[in-house]
């Protein structure tokens, strides 16, 4: 009779799981994200359906950008969750209008060799956007060293990082963890938070998306391979009114996505218009660097600097045409001095690549400022 008992205890439990499965992982916790207290462990939300959060749970769709802000280097995951129904509103010109409960998810790592990105990634922290009814939140979250979960750290946190760069130089530094309002220097527009990336010219692009597992109505929709970015979104429910034909900004590093000016002009969009415009917290220096801007002495070409200090390194531009050598722009950002470098937070490192493509492309430049190419 025990044995009996034990056979149908069986069979329910092995039915029980089987149910699970069918239905999928637990759901993204929204009471989570809604939480005047945010949770201690990254894992409370459930955005992620594995220990390392490599596996996104349903509702939480992967993403990129044509072109990224520069962080040292590091490698970044970008995920993003709408509660179910609903949707971003699109906008042809800046980051998408997200809705309440909206999160954006981005972690950092660093492979131990940069050259093989896939292998031995270590993650270092995963930073939160929460769109909140009032505004965005940001929150950060760091790895532990068993890179099984990340815990909240508002006060920020330097994590000691190693690894071989795309060059293969060896390179150590502190990874700087931001706090809380240290956030706000870079999502800074007219004193609110708001996201960087995500708008449709950087998001106008392909994704690999390879075996991506969505549910609906507790049976598993599968999406194989690449797809055009936007329109899938549409297809998942999660933008409005997407046309069919959007702007669009190539890869700042790729020769072969846009012309020198164009990819220039990304570059400078994503990584200092955020501070440069004239909302941003560098307002005062005169300059818009926004994609949208077609003025080249608003760029800083033939604009003399609103302070000369030692930031300026003597030079009397910030963009002399054909001279990237006297162009304050590419000297602050050759420099690692915190007193000289721009961007000014977010680097302890050069962007090499960065400087050889500015580099070029000032000295293309006639002295209106266009290139010709």
């Amino acid at each position: 009779m025990n044995i009996w008992r034990v056979l149908l205890c069986l069979v329910a439990f092995v039915a029980l799981v089987a149910s699970a499965a069918a239905l999928g992982p637990a759901p993204v916790n929204q009471a989570a994200i809604a939480s005047e207290r945010p949770p201690e462990l990254l894992s409370a939300y459930r955005f992620f359906s594995d220990v390392g959060a490599r596996e996104p749970n349903t509702g939480v769709t992967p993403y990129d950008l044509n072109t990224p802000l520069w962080s040292d280097g590091a490698l970044k995951f970008r995920y993003v969750f709408m509660p179910p129904g609903a949707q971003a509103r699109y906008n042809s010109e800046t980051v998408f209008e997200f809705p309440v409960g909206t999160v954006l998810i981005k972690t950092f790592a660093f492979a131990a060799d940069m050259r093989q990105p896939t292998e031995n990634a270590r993650f270092l922290e995963t930073r939160l956007l929460i769109r909140r009814a009032d505004g965005w939140i940001a929150l950060p979250y760091v790895w532990n060293e068993a890179q099984t979960e990340a815990r909240l750290s508002p006060a920020g946190a330097g994590i000691p990082v190693s690894f071989t760069d795309n060059e293969g130089q060896n390179i150590a530094l502190d990874w700087a963890v931001p706090n809380r309002n240290q956030c706000k220097g870079c999502h800074d527009r007219a004193g609110e938070i708001t996201p960087i990336g995500p708008s449709a010219r950087n998001l106008n692009r392909q994704y690999d998306y390879g075996r991506f597992i969505t549910y609906e109505d507790g049976h598993e929709v599968v999406t194989h391979g690449e797809q055009d970015q936007l329109a899938a979104w549409a297809e998942f429910g999660i933008l409005d009114n997407a046309p069919q034909f959007s702007p669009f900004v190539p890869s700042a590093y790729d020769a072969h996505s846009g012309s020198l000016a164009t990819r220039a002009r990304a570059y400078l969009d994503v990584n200092c218009a955020h501070c440069h415009n004239p909302d941003g917290p560098a307002h005062t220096s005169g300059l818009d660097l926004r994609w949208s801007q077609s003025d080249p002495a608003l760029w800083g070409v033939m604009k003399r600097p609103v302070a000369a200090g030692r930031a300026s390194g003597g030079y009397d531009f910030s963009i002399e045409p054909g001279h990237p050598e006297r162009s304050i722009v590419l000297h602050r950002m050759s420099s690692d001095d915190p007193g000289v470098m721009m961007p000014e937070l977010g680097r302890q490192l050069v962007d090499q690549r960065a400087i050889a493509l500015i580099r070029d492309w000032i000295a293309g430049m006639d002295a209106n400022g266009r290139v010709r190419e």
